[in-house]
């Protein structure tokens, strides 16, 4: 039995602004035609996957955490094996447009949401329309300009869109102003926190009201510099390739057409295959397919033609 690598089933989320694309792109069974998103690996209290593969099946992976740190680091870093599992991968499925929003730094959160972590992220675009854009960041030069602006319902003036093709990553720090629009479909790379503050939200109802939005601590939390979001194109050459570094996560685009390796060394590794099919390590595997990498293993062998997105922890996490 193979312990070395671990698959995990998804938790689903049905969302008002969710679709059925999970369904359609990868099979998956949604629970509705509303499904926003796919918690592919998490330990997260809202959305904790349980393992069904191997000697850990039935394992949720909080649990493998706790009682298991060996799976997730090894040798010198064995002690950083504490607190809460790191990384949270899922996969969004926009039809309609996700609020204007923000997420808190570590700081605010952990002063102010009874210590959760905070939550920065990268995306990775898996599909879209043409003419995609997202909302990252904003137009505003002060905390009293970002207040006015929100305070007078004046989000088309605050936010910055950038155009996206499938293929492209960017990187969402903490405190930046974001949005999901409609008709585009990523792969979410973050730190397991689940919380948002909603700064505009389209006037939507939910259960016969608005829902609720969080202004106060979005303008608290924003941060006033703004942030410099670019899509950029990630190679499409063979080869593994660096596409995003922060100190919560290493982010990585493997091409397979033949044969790949991917070492992680004395950490674990996540892996998420966006197109194709192949093996790792004599595992079949194919698009829409995700799992876990233990620490400390040989490098891992990647055949057949495929595009993976594979993630570690950041040596600061």
């Amino acid at each position: 039995m193979n312990n070395n690598i671990l698959f995990f089933a998804p938790v689903f989320k049905d969302l008002i602004w969710g679709g059925d694309k999970l369904a359609k792109e990868y099979g998956y069974p949604i629970p509705s035609s509303t499904t926003g998103e796919c918690w592919e690996i998490s330990a997260h209290p809202h959305g904790d996957c349980t393992c069904i593969t191997g000697d850990y099946k039935g394992k949720k992976l909080s649990e493998l955490w706790l009682e298991h740190p060996e799976l997730f680091t090894t040798g010198q870093s064995k002690s950083n094996a504490t607190g809460e599992f790191p990384l949270l991968l899922k996969v969004i499925d926009a039809k309609d447009n996700l609020s204007v929003q923000v997420h808190p730094t570590d700081e605010y959160a952990r002063d102010h949401e009874n210590g959760a972590s905070g939550k920065t992220e990268c995306w990775y675009v898996l599909d879209c329309e043409p003419d995609s854009e997202l909302i990252a960041g904003h137009n505003a030069h002060s905390r009293e300009e970002i207040n006015r602006l929100i305070d007078e319902g004046r989000t088309c003036e605050l936010i910055r869109t950038v155009k996206v093709n499938p293929g492209d990553c960017l990187f969402i720090k903490a405190g930046t102003v974001h949005s999901i629009k409609g008709g585009v479909m990523l792969l979410e790379l973050q730190q397991n926190s689940d919380i948002t503050y909603r700064i505009y939200d389209y006037d939507r109802i939910r259960d016969g009201k608005k829902r609720e939005l969080h202004t106060e601590k979005a303008k608290a939390t924003i941060n006033v510099e703004g942030d410099d979001c670019k899509a950029v194109s990630t190679p499409d050459t063979p080869g593994t390739h660096k596409i995003a570094s922060c100190k919560y996560f290493d982010e990585y685009r493997i091409n397979v057409a033949g044969t790949e390796t991917f070492e992680a060394g004395d950490t674990f590794a996540t892996f998420f295959v966006t197109e194709g099919e192949g093996a790792a390590d004599g595992i079949s595997i194919k698009k829409g397919d995700s799992f876990l990498l233990t620490a400390g293993q040989a490098p891992l062998t990647l055949t057949g033609n495929m595009t993976i997105i594979a993630a570690t922890p950041g040596r600061e996490a």
